[in-house]
């Protein structure tokens, strides 16, 4: 587990560029928090980062957005970007998660993940992030274990 502190939305944007650069192709990447405490902010930077042309908008309302990646450096071909915010564990599996998540051309990105908690594998990179202040965000990065206990 590790603790990060971001004092505005670019330390976050930055973060996430950096994590980008470690993604290689199969992760299931975790978001939870409150409204405003940065996901979609980290998203579009890790969106930015892995060479996905813009503009980023969080599906809220689509559920799921897929992109195809441009680049040729590396195998990752797509990312999934999930809002989990309106919907239902059942409404992921029916838009195709057993498909594409975890695959090794893929990047799944989970906002709301806490909502859909029973679908995703152990192993998953968690960030859990925290409103300090208008700015300040607390970031904590973690994996899911299968010995945690879900709903």
């Amino acid at each position: 587990m590790q603790k990060i502190i971001t004092e505005n939305s670019e330390q976050t944007r930055e973060l996430a560029k950096l994590l980008a650069l470690e993604i290689r192709g199969g992760e299931i990447i975790c978001l939870s928090g409150d409204l405003g405490a940065g996901k979609t902010t980290f998203t579009q930077g890790l969106l930015e980062g892995l060479g996905v042309e813009g503009p980023y908008t969080s599906p809220t309302f689509a559920i799921m957005k897929e992109y195809r990646l441009q680049t040729t450096n590396y195998k990752l071909q797509t990312v999934y970007h999930i809002d989990a915010y309106r919907v239902e564990e059942k409404d992921i599996l029916d838009l195709g998660w057993k498909d594409f998540a975890g695959k090794e051309n893929t990047v799944t990105i989970v906002e709301w993940a806490e909502r859909a908690e029973n679908i995703i594998p152990s192993g998953a990179l968690r960030l859990d992030f925290k409103w300090l202040d208008e700015n300040k965000r607390e970031i904590i990065i973690s994996q899911k274990h299968e010995n945690i206990k879900t709903k």
